[in-house]
């Protein structure tokens, strides 16, 4: 096969090369990424926020929040819900009164229609040629209710190639921004990490590297170290915990209280590459 140079763009095969810089310049292709450490969110951090929690709360899925950043989600949702009900009741009202306007309108048609023939009836030739000339519709647009549906040009939503769009009755269910499951306050399970207690370290605990062991073996955590929590307590212990010790007799290691599988949340990790969050 013919050589090419790595900067040819005038030869008849395409390179290596060339394909891999076209494919980083369009976004297209097979492209291979190494996630990086950066992309990895820390296991007490907020799904929200990407910031540890000050006071974390867990989702019986396994996803982590802070409990002002979940209330504050959840608010806002309501909030929205409520601006769409309100909207769809003002459209209702609007095609009540719609309903309305027309079946009145009918009936006045045949009000006038029977007056017209009564007219016709009493009236000689002459009068009843005059009354037809007088009882002539309008062609003006400003008469008989025409006015109301008459469209704003200058109001882009008021043109006539503007359909008007039919709302659907809102979903008040408020959903989980990680699962899209239903969310309540209700259902959300504080959590209860366990702090490293080293004298010497002074430092702050958010730019510590080791902040929290395990409740029960005390072992490190981080995101290298499979976590869960205990419904009941809300103890973060490590997934070898649950497995060695709680497990074998399903009883809580520091309360002694009686376990069920369903107890044990495990807690997920998540990885997101700039502002895509992919779940894992």
């Amino acid at each position: 096969m013919t050589r090419h140079a790595r900067n040819c763009t005038a030869g008849a095969v395409y390179t290596y090369h060339e394909k891999k810089k076209d494919a980083e310049a369009s976004g297209y292709g097979t492209q291979n990424r190494r996630v990086g450490k950066d992309s990895i969110k820390d296991f007490d951090c907020c799904c929200l926020t990407l910031q540890p929690c000050a006071n974390p709360v867990i989702t019986s899925d396994g996803f982590l929040f802070d409990k002002e950043a979940i209330i504050q989600y959840i608010i806002s949702k309501k909030n929205e819900i409520s601006r769409k009900l309100k909207e769809f009741e003002k459209q209702k009202r609007r095609e009540q009164a719609e309903l309305e306007e027309l079946a009145e309108a009918e009936r006045r048609s045949k009000l006038n229609d029977f007056l017209k023939i009564e007219k016709n009836i009493v009236s000689n030739q002459s009068s009843s040629s005059k009354e037809r000339k007088s009882d002539l519709p309008s062609v003006s647009n400003m008469t008989e209710g025409r006015d109301k549906n008459l469209p704003s040009f200058w109001i882009p939503s008021k043109t006539p190639e503007v359909k008007l769009k039919k709302l659907e009755k809102p979903d008040k269910t408020v959903y989980c921004p990680m699962t899209n499951k239903p969310l309540r306050l209700k259902d959300l399970i504080d959590v209860k990490f366990t702090l490293v207690k080293d004298p010497d370290d002074k430092k702050s605990l958010i730019i510590k590297e080791n902040r929290y062991m395990c409740g029960v073996t005390h072992d490190i955590l981080s995101n290298a170290v499979p976590c869960a929590v205990i419904r009941t307590t809300g103890d973060v212990v490590t997934m070898e915990c649950v497995e060695k010790i709680i497990k074998k007799d399903w009883i809580h290691p520091l309360t002694g209280e009686k376990l069920t599988e369903r107890d044990i949340i495990p807690m997920q990790r998540v990885y997101f590459v700039l502002f895509d969050f992919l779940c894992v």
